[in-house]
């Protein structure tokens, strides 16, 4: 038997964390149904990293050896592939979130994981833009990414605003659009580094306690 692989032990316990109440269980695939899940994951990954996230499907069936129709058996539309490609990389996000949780300076763990989402979008040219898209769709392929770290947010954005040190009248949604909307104009400026710290910056002060304009 061949032995299940981390990927899709992930996608399977991700797929039944989102499964609606009293859905049926989702069956284990078989072997070379697992292997041309895989095969498919690996290959979006690198498609998406070298040509971004609008790339083609047809070519990224073709490099994974398989046809068209049998990646849109695992994944019914481009979003949902996304969504398992990036799932990896945000289990690594959500889980410094969580070693943030008890951070001494709650505005600083808010800022460090801002600027991690928004290195790690910059991986994926097109990915902060489907981030933006999917907060508006909780039911799109890419909700897998964007529901639980908008929850792992909040909760470092209720940290800093008890603290005292971030207005209350901050919203993680309206927070993760900033960070995403940053992450999109570093994308568009290759040649510029220092542009997103500059953006993210910017930002902080508007949110701070007491900033000039407050409630305005």
């Amino acid at each position: 038997m061949a032995t299940e692989t981390a990927g899709q032990r992930r996608a399977e316990r991700a797929a039944a964390a989102h499964a609606p109440a009293g859905a049926p269980t989702v069956r284990p695939m078989r072997a070379d149904a697992r292997r041309n899940y895989e095969r498919l994951l690996t290959e979006a990954r690198t498609a998406f990293t070298e040509h971004g996230t609008d790339t083609s499907l047809e070519d990224i069936a073709r490099r994974a050896g398989v046809g068209i129709g049998t990646l849109y058996r695992h994944f019914p539309n481009r979003t949902a592939l996304m969504g398992a490609v990036f799932q990896g990389e945000v289990d690594a996000l959500l889980a410094y979130a969580r070693e943030l949780a008890d951070a001494p300076q709650p505005c600083t763990a808010l800022v460090d994981w801002l600027r991690a989402i928004i290195a790690h979008a910059s991986t994926y040219r097109g990915l902060s833009r489907a981030l933006m898209t999917a907060s508006a769709d909780e039911s799109s392929g890419m909700a897998r990414c964007s529901v639980p770290m908008r929850e792992a947010g909040g909760a470092l954005l209720a940290r800093a605003q008890q603290a005292g040190a971030v207005r209350r009248d901050v919203g993680i949604n309206d927070l993760m659009q900033l960070t995403n909307g940053i992450a999109l104009a570093a994308e568009e400026s290759p040649d510029d580094p220092e542009l997103p710290d500059r953006l993210l910056t910017l930002t902080l002060r508007g949110l701070k306690a007491g900033a000039a304009g407050a409630g305005v």
